[in-house]
């Protein structure tokens, strides 16, 4: 088959017929029936959606995709890393990179579908900013501690450890402590939005506190080799190789967070009208409006407060353990920054929405994690231009919550803990390891865009109970 049958087919002249032509010696390459070549171009061109996230087919089918919102004549440049990945989130990554305000995007091996943006998708506007590219949980971020004890007592001390976790962590939807806990972050001016201004007391009432979903408080092995230990020395922290006990958080800016999201993203849907249904998610605000500005601070704040969270539960349960810490490294993954990168050959400034996506500029270091049975992992980025310098947030989802509910049972998921030496003090089965991608297939894909530095190993986990809405 030519170029000139692809073109009777209806495949317009450009990158579709050449990547129509890489399909073509592809599909016979892989043993594909010549007989049914046709047919095969023909279902690709009629629904080129319906093979996003298809190894063999997306390429074709993303350079014939036309998404429903168009007000650009073509869409802004984007990579993506892994593969087989949701067809979904493939399609609202292309339909953020359609919209007249996007510059660039990505997409990340452990990307799934959210609302507007897929979640792992970074997306750079210019002179605006998205609030649900940003995401319901502003700020959520992860921070791990690394205390100057061995990993081996982690098994003698159980109970102990287990019962720190019960004394200094609270988890759910409206979950506070009995004595407020103390943060300078409180001190701060809460007026920079009405709706910062309004929850600011429950805010206050939730310092300290990981909510509900996917967040968890987790004691660990952390193992750092020779060659990891000279890396993160080169980074600053003065570690040498060896099996270490750490402390995992993961949670954001709770209440407040939330309430900043819903309010500006109505705001911004309502001056957005004419966005059609399957975009209203990716409405924006410009910096010249004060909505803009107002949700700007307020996310700013917002990350300032989640990184209190965090900085209080690690404060807190340190004390309680009577270590040292040697290592301490934390990162947004919901959050928009200002930045400057290289877009189409010229340097710009831009507005970048991680949206489940960690930072990974040259040098940057961060925390990946995996399930409560996996491996996580301390990451230096690369800083690679075309990931506009990030990397995945997670191992990201495999099913939604209602289907995980209705495929495992405690069980069978308690035997694979115990294989995997852990220990479970409470948790929702939408949460076990099987709703997860395989974290070493997500690492190996974005190899390119970190180094690793050193591994962390769950064995003491605590999660939101069931019963409570996920706030991840």
């Amino acid at each position: 088959m030519k170029t000139q049958d692809l073109i009777r087919l209806g495949v317009p002249q450009g990158a579709a017929l050449k990547s129509g032509m890489e399909f073509i010696a592809n599909f016979i390459r892989q043993g594909g029936e010549p007989a049914r070549l046709e047919e095969e171009l023909g279902a690709i061109i009629a629904k080129p959606e319906s093979f996003l996230g298809d190894p063999l087919r997306e390429a074709f089918a993303r350079d014939l995709y036309a998404p429903a919102y168009k007000q650009r004549d073509v869409l802004a440049p984007w990579a993506q890393w892994g593969s087989g990945l949701d067809a979904a989130a493939v399609q609202q990554m292309a339909n953020a990179c359609a919209l007249p305000v996007a510059v660039a995007g990505a997409l990340m091996p452990d990307a799934h579908v959210g609302y507007g943006l897929p979640i792992g998708g970074v997306l750079a506007t210019e002179n605006c900013v998205i609030p649900y590219a940003v995401g319901v949980d502003i700020a959520c971020r992860m921070r791990l501690t690394v205390y100057d004890r061995k990993a081996s007592t982690i098994a003698g001390q159980k109970d102990r450890l287990a019962n720190i976790l019960e004394d200094e962590t609270r988890f759910g939807i409206g979950s506070t402590f009995k004595d407020r806990r103390n943060h300078d972050v409180m001190d701060e001016d809460w007026d920079v939005s009405p709706i910062t201004r309004r929850h600011k007391d429950k805010a206050w009432s939730q310092l300290g506190t990981s909510g509900s979903g996917n967040h968890f408080v987790e004691f660990g092995s952390f193992t750092v080799s020779a060659e990891e230990a000279v890396a993160l020395k080169e980074s600053g922290f003065d570690i040498n190789a060896g099996e270490y006990i750490a402390l995992l958080s993961h949670s954001g800016s709770r209440g407040a967070g939330a309430q900043v999201c819903q309010h500006y993203s109505r705001i911004a849907m309502d001056r957005r009208y004419d966005l059609p249904k399957e975009l209203k998610h990716l409405a924006w605000l410009t910096f010249e409006e004060e909505a803009g500005q107002e949700y700007w601070a307020a996310m700013n704040l917002m990350g300032r407060y989640a990184a209190a969270n965090h900085a209080l539960i690690h404060k807190h349960i340190a004390k309680k353990v009577g270590a040292h810490v040697m290592l301490d490294i934390e990162n947004h993954h919901n959050f928009a920054w200002k930045e400057t990168h290289v877009v189409n050959g010229a340097e710009r400034e831009v507005i970048v929405h991680r949206k489940g996506a960690t930072p990974a500029g040259e040098g940057v270091l961060g925390v990946i994690p995996g399930s409560m049975a996996t491996p996580g992992y301390v990451v230096r980025g690369k800083g690679k231009p075309e990931s506009l310098h990030s990397a995945s947030h997670g191992a990201g989802r495999v099913m939604s919550r209602s289907k995980a509910k209705e495929s495992f049972t405690w069980s069978a998921v308690k035997k694979q803990l115990a294989a995997a030496g852990v220990e479970l003090l409470s948790a929702g089965i939408d949460e076990v390891p099987g709703v997860y991608k395989d974290i070493h297939g997500v690492m190996a894909a974005q190899t390119d865009l970190v180094e690793v530095l050193g591994k962390f190993q769950p064995r003491i986990v605590k999660m939101c109970p069931a019963g409570e809405q996920a706030e991840d």
